[in-house]
């Protein structure tokens, strides 16, 4: 019985591969999820439905943080100030659709 181990106690480590393929399906995932944003904000803006606004509100923040996060990662000021000013940008645009409908 010395010959089978119990491999239930063992857990596989988290190497740099994994990391990076964990990383590439959150940068996957995230490409379907604004083209499918931008696809229902131009069918919103194309019925008259205003929920576009809060599309492109939603679009705009997401894009901020991305940006921040570069400025976080590469200290370099033209994505903080671009980062800020599209997050400004899309409040702006969720506070405009929660006040308009």
């Amino acid at each position: 019985m010395g010959f089978f181990k119990d491999f239930s106690k063992y857990k596989p480590l988290k190497d740099e591969r994994d990391e990076q393929i964990d990383s590439d399906s959150k940068n996957v995932s995230w490409a379907f999820v604004t083209t499918g944003i931008q696809i229902l904000a131009i069918m919103c803006l194309v019925k008259g439905n205003p929920a576009w606004k809060g599309c492109i509100g939603a679009l705009s923040i997401g894009c901020s943080v991305e940006l921040l996060y570069k400025y976080l990662a590469y200290k370099e000021k033209p994505y903080l100030w671009v980062g800020l000013i599209t997050l400004l940008m899309g409040i702006a645009f969720l506070i405009w659709f929660g006040i308009s409908g």
